[in-house]
This record gives C-alpha cells, sequence and structure tokens, in this order.
C-alpha cells in the first residue's frame, strides 16, 4: 500500500478564481508545485459555490470577472467562512477598488502581472499568519483550563456570606485583602472578585510573592531598563504595567521583604512605577487584591510586616473559610473537580457510598488543593465509574484500616500488621511488589511476614 506524503508544514487549501485560461493553469500548477492544494473556478459565483461546499485557507480573486466581482465573492467569503485570508488580483487597479479590497480585510492588493515568487512568498506570510493565530487559540485554551472557571462551589452558610461579600466589594476600586488556610481557594476568589468588576474584560496578573527570588522582585513587578544589573540585557516590562487598566493579584503578601513593602506602600498610595535604572516614573492604573495565609496582625507586632502597608491593603476582608468547616461542600466540590478529568457516570453516581463517606470523614489539611489532588488520582486509577475506596491514596486507606480496627476486639501489634498487608495485596489485586511499595517495605520483608504468618498458622 503507497502510503501519502505528509503534507508540508505551511501547507494551504487555496481558491483561485480568475477568468483567464492560461492563468488558472497557470497558478494552479505552480501553486501545487510549493505544496499547496488549489481549486480553480472561472467566475465568481462557481467561487461562492466552492466556498459553501469546503473549507478554504485562502481566496485569491481577480476583481473583474463576469457576473460577480471579485469584491462581492471576498464578501460572501466573509459570510460562509470568516477566518478565510482573501488577496486580490487586477489588471485595471484604482482607488475605489483598494479602497473596496481594505472595507473587505483582504490581507493584500497585487497588481497583474505578478511575479510568482511574489506570490508565494505572500501565501508563506499568509500560512505563518494562519499558524500564529491557530497557536494563540491553543494557548488560550491552555491558560483556561489551567485556570479553571472562577466557579465558587458550595452552599454552606459561610459560602453565601463570602459571595455576598465578593458581589458588594468587586463592583468598587477598594483595594481588598483576601485570608484563608493555604489551598482554600484565595485565586479563585481573587479572579471571582475581577471577574466581577468594571475591569473583568481587563488583564487579571496573578503574582506568587512567596515564589520570586527576593533579589528579582524589583524587576519582576516593576520592570527594568537594559544594562541595569548583570544578566538586564534587554528592557523588561513589569507585571504592574503588564496588568495596566486590569487587577493584580498579589498572592502571599507577607512574604515580601521588608525593602519591598515600602516599595510597594508607595506604588499603592501614587500609582506611580519605577523601573530599576530608570529615572522617570510611569503611572499605572490598577487595582489590586491580595492574599495571605499568615498572621498579618502578628507580623506587625513582629516587626516583619509595615502597619502602614497593612492598613492601605486591608481596605476590605475576604475570610475564605476552610474546607473541614463546610462539610456539606466535599460532595458537589470533589464532583465538579473530577468532571476536570472524567465526563462518563451521572452526578449522582460517581462515588460509592463507601467512597463519600471517606472523603466526607476525611480533616482535609490541605483543604480544596488536596481535594482535587485526590480526586484527580482516583480519576486515573479507576477504570469505570463510579470511584470507589479502593481508588483514593493511600492515606485514605490508612484512616479505613484504623477504623476497621477500632472496631474490632483488641489484636496484638502483628495481627494489625498482618490486616494492613492483606489489604493492601486485595487493593494490587495479588500484586505483592505494588503492595510492597504501598507499605513502604522491601518485597522480601513482605514475603518473610507472610511466610512467619504462615508457618504459626501451621503449627497452630
Amino acid at each position: 500500500m503507497t502510503q501519502k506524503p505528509s503534507p508540508k508544514k505551511n501547507a494551504m487549501h487555496i481558491l483561485f478564481a480568475d477568468d483567464e485560461r492560461n492563468l488558472q493553469e497557470l497558478m494552479k500548477k505552480n501553486l501545487e508545485k510549493i505544496g499547496h492544494s488549489v481549486v480553480v473556478c472561472p467566475d465568481g459565483a462557481t467561487a461562492v459555490a466552492a466556498l459553501q461546499k469546503e473549507p478554504f485557507d485562502c481566496l485569491i480573486v481577480d476583481i473583474d470577472m463576469p457576473g460577480m466581482s471579485g469584491i462581492e465573492v471576498i464578501q460572501h467569503a466573509r459570510e460562509l467562512r470568516p477566518d478565510v485570508e482573501a488577496v486580490v488580483m487586477t489588471g485595471n487597479p484604482s482607488q475605489e477598488t483598494a479602497i473596496a479590497a481594505l472595507r473587505h480585510q483582504a490581507y493584500e492588493y497585487l497588481t497583474k502581472p505578478c511575479p510568482l515568487a511574489h506570490i508565494a512568498e505572500l501565501l508563506g506570510q499568509i500560512a505563518q499568519r494562519r499558524s500564529t493565530r491557530r497557536q494563540l487559540a491553543a494557548l488560550q485554551h491552555r491558560v483556561r483550563q489551567a485556570e479553571g472557571d472562577s466557579q465558587l462551589v458550595g452552599t454552606a452558610p459561610s459560602m453565601d456570606a463570602m459571595k455576598k461579600l465578593i458581589s458588594r466589594v468587586a463592583p468598587t476600586e477598594s483595594t481588598v485583602l483576601i485570608r484563608g488556610e493555604t489551598g482554600c481557594g484565595k485565586e479563585l476568589v481573587a479572579r471571582a472578585v475581577h471577574q466581577q468588576s468594571l475591569r473583568g474584560e481587563e488583564p487579571l496578573v496573578a503574582v506568587n510573592c512567596g515564589a520570586l527570588p527576593e533579589n528579582l522582585i524589583e524587576s519582576e513587578l516593576f520592570g527594568h531598563c537594559k544594562g541595569a544589573f548583570t544578566g538586564a540585557d534587554v528592557a523588561r516590562v513589569g507585571l504592574f504595567e503588564v496588568a495596566d487598566g486590569g487587577t493584580i493579584f498579589l498572592d502571599e503578601i507577607g512574604e515580601l521583604p521588608l525593602a519591598m513593602q515600602a516599595k510597594l506602600l508607595r506604588v499603592l498610595e501614587t500609582g506611580d512605577i519605577r523601573r530599576l535604572g530608570d529615572n522617570q516614573t510611569v503611572n499605572v492604573n490598577v487595582r489590586v487584591v491580595c492574599a495571605t495565609h499568615r498572621d498579618l496582625d502578628a507580623m506587625v507586632s513582629e516587626g516583619t510586616f509595615r502597619e502602614d502597608l497593612m492598613f492601605r491593603i486591608n481596605t476590605f476582608e475576604i475570610m475564605v473559610p476552610a474546607l473541614r468547616e463546610r462539610p456539606q461542600d466535599i460532595l458537589p466540590l470533589a464532583v465538579h473537580l473530577l468532571r476536570r478529568h472524567r465526563t462518563d457516570g451521572s452526578d449522582d453516581q460517581v462515588f460509592t457510598p463507601a467512597a463519600i463517606d471517606e472523603l466526607v470523614a476525611h480533616r482535609w489539611p490541605g483543604n480544596v488543593r488536596e481535594l482535587a489532588n485526590v480526586v484527580e488520582h482516583a480519576a486515573i486509577l479507576c477504570d469505570a465509574m463510579p470511584i470507589d475506596v479502593t481508588h483514593l491514596p493511600r492515606h485514605f486507606s490508612s484512616r479505613q484500616l484504623r477504623k476497621e480496627i477500632r472496631d474490632t476486639a483488641p489484636m496484638s501489634l502483628r495481627e494489625m500488621e498482618l490486616i494492613a498487608i492483606d489489604r493492601a495485596i486485595e487493593r494490587h489485586e495479588g500484586n505483592k511488589k505494588a503492595a510492597a511499595e504501598e507499605l513502604g517495605v522491601s518485597l522480601k520483608t513482605l514475603y518473610n511476614k507472610l511466610n512467619a504468618a504462615e508457618e504459626k498458622k501451621q503449627s497452630a
């Protein structure tokens, strides 16, 4: 079986419409020679009919054709295939037709005769432009997937109260301080504040202050000029400028060094930033939302956080409840998070009753972030819904084992150890190597314990 050659990277499907037969044959031959596929049409009506049947990447049309003009073909193309690129060719150029082509967003206006080399170069530019658009669309899709949506899942009274606070403060320009434990969803709250604000269509720039190296914090936030420090080979715009017109989210603001706290306070008070190495200031219009899991009041008393900055960022405070404080939200959240990975099974049948008991009983020290990890782990292990206890991570199984031990008569340490081994082997469907890895012992140790138990059983 002959294998078809793979298409070239920048190959496009092109519709060429012109009433000159010689030019039709010439264009088809030469464009196919450089890797494109070409459909030739002798007039505008035929071109529109072709556009209705199949998608094209690029449309090259003569203006003066019998019946329908090239401009009219482009107009129809915009309705049928809005993303198609259009190139106009004409032997009678005029200001009127050039303006009409521009009005209908033609990529280029060519005058006949046009060298084939120029047309080939032009098509290469169009192909690159389309590739860049696809890459941007893919990047935006990945960003949306990574960020997730801003839906705040939960009906607990504390969640309802928090949502009301968000709706009250979002339309204002007030600085917001979001408090809560690690992993409870502070960035999601910040995103909700931004999206419900008047700046919702502008950028939201999230900065983890604790993840920035101390010697680069100022450059990251405010930018730098070329040569401002060793390694500054090019000028760089800071994140405050990137967020101009929108919102900047300063996560873990309690991790900022005191020197940077003073500079941040000045920016919050004046709106002026100064790039490293620059004598001029730039004014930015940015709303600031901060978050921390630290006790800032205690840090103020200790002298590790500026009191004036504390007053400046704490105009309006939102406390995010820990997951253990709203157990009624655990299952809805788990189902919501699961839908990022699995779409099979109805929402009321994706977890077994035993798995639900385990999820609800867990204390969730890592909050929603821990729940997301647990759900992803279970989604990977589960071949078919519903998710059961055996699909949950190891620490859930250990907790279940402790529960079983509490519910039985007193037993020796060796007996408890054997129960743990039996459960691990059962979970891994007889795979002793996997069971040993889960239990944190070598395969040899596992066999020794099993053999000792068997010998004791036979001698009894």
